[in-house]
């Protein structure tokens, strides 16, 4: 057996004859999936059968677009997970409101004994949860939390003397060193269905019920194995389809991180596996470091005197910035919801080095935009591409968006796919000249940061 890592729509149906003894809940999150599922594991395992349970959260939901592409994803997911659990005698309950107001209405639908869900490290969940730990203890329920999203959390990395990194290399020398097989065994959560709660029928509020547009934009399937033999050598090329794409499946939880991790060591992707060790990593410094969510990492980077032209940022935002590189991948993300991952970092130095305007603004846009999205990662991004977060280079590295094209789409086809008048007199002209934003660049971050 694996050890513990450390306005609602409607009414449900009358409590089953079943529930009299009680009834353990697993509250879904970020973790979509039944199967390898930490903390659906230890509720099956419980003295109660378990009704899994679902919230729409109006306090993240009533922040987002009616045409968020998000919001169907998981709508579609947890919709199959229904599904699954109604083909096994039980049922997913689904809800749409605050959790704050959620909460007690399914107290008194439900005799609840225990609610068992995964950790989340971003700031809100973490706030969510320290309350729903008070209300639930208020009320004689157990509040059981596991980890699930990573192979190491908080401070499982870390020193000699117990406090986290801040530079990535060493802390994945000690994740990479730590990592075996124990870490990547899969929960058997199958073998337990039989204690699920035996109930049907729970009814599942619509999208436009929520407020939100059925999305027609394709979400990426789970068949990336076949990527991690030459993901080392293609993975820079944007024109090149040799990314796993995984990055909304690790968000929600779809794929397990164990499972991923496993099948890097199979592949023998050594840089791949690092590249979920970088999200971790950031994962790492939002929990020890949760104001570096919305201030710089690294705090005398806040005294810079961003130009925050507006206009700018606008031709950004479009894609007509005249940067072929820059502008195909502002359009690949505005057209599809994802952005290659190598462009990602020369826009995101484009917009902070080259127009010195906040990485706040991007990495805003980006929470908008990309299908991926995940806090830490994406504030994590963000800061290193501004010079402001985790790295251990100074600041006046600056991407040459000119260069990046040169070697990383030599032919063009990564450009002239996003970006077809490229090369007539019809596309943009630079907004500004590499060389002299440089020079700008370096004379401002250097008066902020003397």
């Amino acid at each position: 057996m694996r050890s513990e890592h450390s306005g609602v729509k409607s009414i449900e149906k009358e409590k089953s004859s079943s529930d009299n003894s009680g009834i353990s809940i697993l509250w879904f999150r970020r973790d979509l999936r039944l199967e390898d599922n930490a903390a659906f594991y230890h509720a099956l395992k419980s003295n109660f059968p378990v009704l899994p349970l679902f919230i729409f959260d109006k306090n993240i939901l009533d922040k987002l677009p009616e045409t968020d592409a998000r919001v169907t994803f998981i709508y579609d997911t947890i919709c199959d997970i229904k599904e699954e659990l109604q083909s096994k005698g039980s049922d997913l309950l689904i809800k749409y409101g605050k959790p704050e107001d959620v909460w007690p209405e399914v107290l008194k639908t439900y005799e609840v004994k225990e609610v068992y869900t995964n950790h989340d490290y971003e700031p809100y969940a973490r706030e969510r949860d320290d309350n729903m730990v008070e209300f639930l203890t208020s009320e004689k329920i157990t509040f059981k939390t596991f980890k699930d999203q990573v192979i190491f959390e908080k401070g499982e990395i870390s020193k000699a003397d117990k406090t986290p990194y801040t530079v990535f290399t060493p802390f994945y020398k000690q994740w990479h060193a730590k990592l075996n097989d124990f870490y990547t065994k899969p929960y058997p959560t199958t073998k337990y269905f039989k204690n699920l709660f035996q109930t049907k029928n729970l009814s599942v509020p619509t999208l436009k019920e929520m407020g939100f547009e059925r999305s027609k934009l394709e979400f990426p399937k789970l068949n990336y194995k076949n990527k991690l033999a030459d993901y080392a050598k293609e993975r820079d090329y944007p024109a090149l389809d040799s990314t796993t794409h995984i990055g909304l499946h690790l968000r929600f939880g779809t794929l397990s991180i164990r499972k991923a991790a496993k099948d890097a060591i199979d592949a023998k992707s050594t840089v791949w596996l690092s590249e979920l060790a970088w999200r971790e990593f950031y994962m790492m410094i939002i929990w020890h470091f949760p104001y570096a969510a919305t201030n710089s990492f690294k705090k005398q980077y806040d005294k810079i005197k961003w130009r925050n032209d507006e206009k700018e940022f606008k031709s950004w935002c479009e894609g007509d910035t005249g940067y072929p590189l820059v502008d195909a991948g502002m359009r690949q993300m505005n057209e599809t919801g994802w952005m290659h991952n190598r462009v990602r970092m020369v826009v995101a130095s484009f917009l902070s080095k080259h127009l010195l305007i906040d990485w706040r603004w991007g990495e805003a846009y980006f929470a908008e935009k990309l299908l991926d999205y995940e806090m830490a990662s994406n504030v994590g991004g963000w800061q290193w591409a501004a010079g402001s977060g985790n790295d251990a280079a100074p600041y006046f590295r600056v991407f040459n968006p000119e260069l990046q094209m040169k070697r990383f789409d030599p032919k063009f086809e990564y450009i002239k796919k996003w970006v077809p008048e490229f090369g007539t007199k019809k596309y943009a002209q630079p907004l500004v000249e590499h060389t002299f934003a440089r020079e700008r660049v370096l004379k401002v971050f250097k008066e902020a940061l003397s």
